[in-house]
């Protein structure tokens, strides 16, 4: 790994390489990080666990699963300190091309330039054409996609790629269900009668 590396300089010193992944943001974005990071470290250990990201979640009305907060963990090829984070984010932010490069590519498939590109024959292509994607690979790409009667909206598909779902509440994390209230002296919440039948 790069960063634990060392190299000499002339006056026979050495000099610890770090990670160019500092490179890849401003000072106010990676200040920006830093406050994300340490607002999701609770237990300020200066690190990332599976116990901090399910506090956070929860103090976001969230209820993850331990499935899916070990695959979140799983993510990272080590422990998750800051410049792990700092490299996770980068990857994620840097590694798709331009949002007009891949709608471009999208609209080679779409000769009547609509926007649309029917879900049979580019599922067809992913399949049959350059670095050929599986069945479930595609199928996979295409369970959070805008498909609207058989056609992908690939001009949304490529917004929501780049900038994420308008609708913060297509997660899979299931929201937690706030309790009833209970009054004061009272043992258990108060039944709520039915509600009488319109017929």
């Amino acid at each position: 790994m790069s960063s634990m590396k060392s190299r000499r300089k002339k006056g026979g010193r050495l000099q610890r390489l770090t990670s160019n992944v500092f490179a890849m943001f401003d000072q106010a974005q990676i200040q920006e990080f830093k406050e994300a990071f340490n607002m999701i470290d609770q237990n300020r250990d200066g690190y990332v666990d599976k116990d901090d990201l399910q506090d956070i979640m929860i103090s976001l009305g969230k209820d993850p699963s331990d499935e899916y907060l070990e695959k979140m963990i799983a993510e990272a090829p080590g422990p998750i300190n800051f410049t792990m984070f700092l490299t996770l984010f980068g990857e994620r932010l840097n590694g798709t091309d331009p949002e007009e490069v891949i709608r471009n590519a999208f609209a080679c498939f779409d000769e009547r330039h609509t926007g649309l590109v029917g879900e049979e024959y580019f599922r067809e292509c992913m399949m049959t054409m350059g670095d050929r994607w599986s069945e479930e690979m595609v199928d996979d790409l295409f369970l959070r996609s805008p498909i609207k009667q058989g056609q992908l909206d690939y001009v949304e598909f490529t917004r929501t790629l780049k900038h994420g779902s308008r609708d913060k509440d297509q997660d899979d994390i299931p929201d937690i269900k706030p309790e009833p209230e209970v009054a004061e002296g009272q043992k258990t919440p108060p039944e709520v009668p039915p509600k009488p039948s319109k017929n």
